[in-house]
């Protein structure tokens, strides 16, 4: 099968979409299908060698050594050019809407399936009427948008909604995809709430990992607690990880290993540095798969504080690690760990402390979840498996698009 896979951003360390990409496509290579990735920056790193990576340009507007930057002159090509940058100069966010309209003019003739990483941009109508056509959702923006509009005061109300003035395009768009895939079924009915859409639409794929490069292989650093959050936002919990951390540290001379790219400016870096945690942080970021893995493999435990998740990779690769879990009880976290992990009520700082405390002191309790934990990981995730899933989700789409064009109706209209 020739697959072409849409993303309008990729990063190779940061968020679940850009690990996405490139697995889900190394997945399907592997099964001997046909990828080609469409992507905007930043790219994909490390592709599998069967992988096509086509380069769709942005301007780059939010590049990680010079973000919301003012772009030369001579650096605008087009009318989306402009676009982009008088969105983003107005406090929007451009990418889902001008990746579509960069996409729409691509020659996607020869593939038999397009599948969108939940750019969900109207451009993306375009091809939806051409060809068989699926979207992935991990889950809907709009959960974000709740959770940073009630952590934001009055003055950054009016710039967090123009920030997510794309969830209403993302929502019209879905409802017109007969075929999207979610990655949990709390995510595809968080989506089907939010945006308004039909259960008949979502077909539930979870997300995968790699159990080799991801195990336990190495001895754990005592008392050391790793957390992963992809970004410095309210909805990953950070501060209520951090006041538990100093519960913590009360009575253990705590290691905590933080993946994250921090705000120089914000909440979190001034938290680290009070001094009920002064010098007990080390904060890490871009940093490779391997070294990931061999941190979470190094933890005794790690914590995933959330408010809110649609799956979580950084859970399902600390099971891997067999390192034991504490997580929020919310979003898709309870049906990913399962009951391979620890979980409280979100916000709750005390028993978060006093979970994280125990398996740092009840062995026995740690064996038994660290051998739960990996056991689950090799039962129920690996991205060849998700691969072959999503195949079958392509294969209903074609037939579907098939029995369509002889009826001449090729969307769903809600």
């Amino acid at each position: 099968m020739r697959i072409a896979l849409l993303s309008y951003r990729s990063k190779q360390h940061s968020g679940g979409q850009g690990v996405y990409v490139r697995h889900l496509s190394a997945g399907l290579a592997t099964l001997g299908h046909e990828v080609t990735i469409f992507s905007g920056q930043p790219y994909p790193e490390d592709l599998h060698p069967d992988v096509t990576l086509v380069k769709v340009p942005s301007l780059d507007l939010y590049r990680d050594e010079d973000p919301f930057r003012t772009p030369k002159l001579r650096e605008f090509r087009d009318w989306i050019d402009v676009l982009e940058y008088g969105t983003m100069a107005t406090a929007g966010f451009p990418e889902p809407l001008t990746y579509s309209l960069r996409a729409r003019r691509l020659d996607l003739s020869g593939f038999d399936i397009v599948h969108d990483n939940q750019c969900l941009g109207y451009g993306v109508l375009s091809i939806l009427k051409r060809q068989p056509f699926v979207a992935t959702i991990h889950h809907p923006i709009s959960r974000d948008r709740k959770v940073d509009l009630a952590a934001a005061n009055w003055r950054r109300k009016w710039s967090m909604y123009r920030w997510y003035g794309f969830v209403k395009m993302q929502a019209r768009v879905a409802r017109r995809i007969p075929t999207l895939l979610g990655v949990s079924t709390v995510s595809a009915q968080d989506a089907i709430d939010d945006f308004k859409l039909g259960n008949e639409q979502f077909n539930v794929v979870p997300l995968g990992v790699d159990t080799d490069l991801y195990a336990p292989t190495r001895e754990r650093v005592p008392n050391r607690i790793v957390v992963v959050a992809s970004a410095d936002k309210p909805l990953k919990g950070l501060r209520y990880f951090l006041d538990a951390a100093a519960k913590v540290r009360t009575e253990i001379d705590i290691d905590v290993q933080l993946v994250s790219n921090l705000d120089p400016e914000g909440r979190t870096v001034r938290r680290i540095a009070k001094g009920d945690l002064a010098g007990a942080v080390t904060v890490h970021s871009g940093i490779s798969d391997e070294e990931l893995a061999d941190l979470i493999a190094s933890a005794q435990v790690m914590a995933i504080p959330s408010l809110y998740e649609g799956f979580s990779l950084p859970a399902v690769e600390g099971l891997a690690c067999g390192t034991p879990l504490v997580a929020s009880a919310a979003g898709a976290l309870p049906e990913t760990v399962g009951d391979a992990g620890v979980l409280v009520a979100p916000r709750d700082v005390e028993a978060l402390a006093t979970e994280m405390k125990r398996f740092l002191t009840d062995s026995d309790h740690w064996v038994d979840y660290s051998a739960c934990g990996r056991q689950r990981a090799l039962d129920k995730y690996s991205w060849v498996a998700v691969a072959r899933s999503t195949v079958e989700v392509y294969q209903k789409e074609i037939a579907r698009w098939a029995a369509a064009t002889s009826k001449g109706t090729h969307h769903v209209d809600r």
